[in-house]
């Protein structure tokens, strides 16, 4: 029987300019089962994971719930101590904190807005946090309650990581995309990476280490919108860019389906791309879970175009 990622590969799917979009993710610690919907269907509290959802509204901020990769036998009791990541992802101002905490509930302590904007101190008050300072975060979407894909593809990817040795790899609850499958969102830059084999997230994690961005399998950065999404990563194969730092997504005018984007570089280039949305055919069901047929929208880059400054005088 076919998937919804067997299909997407096999059609060819661009993936640039489909990652899930938050400046900042706040990621809980929470072991055992997960629903389709799993920050009210978990063992977290359905009334603190609605309130979670609720805070984070229209602040960039977007709440995802993580446990250890391998096998989550249901213990039906509450962790005793609990890991929290916050991590802000825009060029500039790019850091991961993190907390352990034995009461899920203080993440309600945390100034949301301020997050969103990447202020790590509304972390840091609530919850004693402070810097991470070890390896890139790895996310392995595994959720099967949400796509089956992620289960079937994310779950071993996470587990062959972890077993080889890779350090900051956590099962994440959703990153959008299960076509894409496996996906991983690599932190704290925020790249989120599609069809990702072992191979390729370390050389990820390598590279970032390193201050470097791989463009093998990336489906764009967090930060920007997914037009700003489609348009860096046109930059940077335009002109051979690598570094992680570099671009910025400055300006973005127009609307569906067509965009102008504005990108800058920190040596003061910039430059224009036009993105257009067009449609992903043949019609299909979008994740394994749908009912109806659908035709996912793609990120089409048309133009990119180098601006040349005008000096005064």
């Amino acid at each position: 029987m076919s998937t919804c990622s067997t299909d997407s590969r096999n059609l060819g799917e661009p993936m640039p300019g489909t990652a899930a979009t938050a400046s900042t993710w706040l990621l809980l610690e929470q072991p055992g089962p997960w629903g389709a919907k799993a920050l009210t269907s978990s063992h977290l509290d359905p009334a603190l994971g609605r309130a979670l959802e609720t805070a984070a509204r229209e602040t960039g901020v977007r709440v995802a719930l993580i446990r250890r990769p391998g096998r989550h036998a249901d213990p039906g009791m509450p962790p005793p101590v609990r890991h929290v990541y916050a991590a802000h992802t825009v060029p500039g101002n790019v850091w991961v904190r993190t907390a352990t905490t034995t009461d899920p509930g203080r993440l309600l302590d945390v100034d949301f807005a301020a997050l969103g904007r990447g202020d790590h101190r509304a972390f840091d008050t609530a919850l004693r946090g402070g810097p991470h300072t070890g390896d890139p975060l790895a996310l392995v979407c595994t959720n099967g309650k949400r796509d089956r894909c992620c289960a079937l593809l994310g779950r071993p990817l996470a587990a062959e990581l972890a077993a080889s040795g890779v350090q900051g790899v956590w099962e994440v609850t959703h990153l959008g995309g299960h076509r894409f499958s496996p996906t991983v969102l690599v932190l704290p830059h925020g790249y989120a990476y599609g069809r990702a084999e072992a191979h390729t997230v370390k050389e990820v994690l390598h590279g970032l280490r390193e201050g470097r961005i791989v463009m093998d399998g990336c489906r764009g950065r967090s930060s920007w919108e997914r037009p700003g999404q489609a348009a860096e990563l046109a930059v940077r194969e335009a002109v051979g860019e690598e570094g992680a730092e570099a671009l910025s997504v400055v300006l973005t005018t127009g609307g569906a389906p067509r965009w102008e984007v504005t990108v800058a570089h920190t040596d003061g280039r910039h430059w224009r791309v036009e993105v257009a949305q067009g449609a992903s055919l043949p019609s299909r069901p979008e994740s394994c879970g749908a009912s109806v047929l659908g035709s996912p929208a793609r990120m089409d880059v048309v133009a990119v175009r180098e601006l040349v400054a005008v000096r005064a005088g």
